[in-house]
């Protein structure tokens, strides 16, 4: 399993960060890895939930925006 690094730059996937996440719940399901390495992936996935929100608040902004501008013309 790969992961996801730097998710804060410019090329930030929201389909890869839920893609991960759900690995990560797998991984959390399975019960096969021990302490340290769950809580890791905790933080992990909390990360990618913080900046999946993120990306989700900004593209509604963006597409208000958009829709405020149509209605001005």
């Amino acid at each position: 399993m790969k992961r996801l690094k730097n998710m804060e730059n410019k090329h930030f996937s929201y389909d890869k960060a839920i893609s991960r996440i759900e690995e990560i719940l797998q991984v959390l399901e399975s019960g096969e890895k021990g302490m340290d390495e769950l809580s890791e992936l905790v933080k992990e996935a909390a990360e990618l939930v913080k900046q999946c929100k993120g990306k989700l608040r900004m593209t509604e902004e963006e597409i208000n925006k958009a829709l405020n501008q149509e209605d001005d013309n």
